[in-house]
């Protein structure tokens, strides 16, 4: 697993559907009674982490659907230190779909700034979050956002940048595929070919 994912963190070794089964049983073992408690061991579990399943376990407590109400207040900081130290796809994807993008739906006026903000950030992992944050807002999607960060990232080489715009695109285009064929022929040269074929994946050729 470890060479797998490339990570100087090792693993424990358990398969993604048995950690599932303990991070359950752990949580409902141990119920957390308040948000400060709630998000004091998320960032325990994180920052602690020895094994790379105990981030996973951060993460799907963050996600965990007993502490929705807890996800309504500003946990964006949260979000980004998990994106920043994460620094890799297997972490940050599910931190920016899962949370992120949940977190931009629930109070899009607050959090909208902050993930502009993000789309031009040094960090790659951060503006990979501004990218595909939205992938599972469907017809709520913010095309202003989606096509800032975009924008801002289409000519940078990196290959995760332009994965992850190939796959916004890809996913976006679900919902309004004549937008995303539009977005794509205006860009033009601009855009990668690995961003221009995921994009297009299920579309016919502009």
């Amino acid at each position: 697993m470890q060479a797998y994912m490339k990570s100087a963190m090792p693993f424990y070794g358990v398969a993604a559907p048995a950690a599932r089964h303990i991070f359950r049983a752990a949580f409902d073992a141990h119920r957390l009674e308040d948000l400060g408690t709630w998000q004091q061991t998320v960032t325990a579990l994180w920052d602690e982490a020895g094994r790379r399943e105990e981030r996973y376990a951060a993460v799907a407590l963050a996600r965990h659907p007993r502490y929705g109400a807890y996800r309504n207040g500003d946990l964006l900081p949260l979000y980004a230190h998990l994106v920043r130290t994460g620094a890799w796809w297997d972490l940050v994807d599910d931190v920016a779909a899962h949370l992120v993008g949940p977190a931009l739906l629930t109070d899009h006026a607050a959090r909208a700034p902050v993930v502009r903000d993000w789309a031009t950030d040094p960090d790659r992992w951060l503006r990979r979050t501004a990218v595909i944050c939205q992938l599972g807002a469907k017809e709520r999607t913010d095309l202003d956002i989606l096509e800032e960060a975009i924008d801002a990232n289409l000519d940078d080489p990196d290959f995760f940048l332009r994965k992850a715009i190939g796959w916004a695109l890809r996913q976006h285009a679900r919902s309004d595929p004549d937008w995303v064929r539009a977005f794509v022929a205006s860009r033009g040269d601009r855009m990668s070919a690995l961003s221009r074929r995921e994009a297009l994946k299920h579309l016919a050729t502009v």
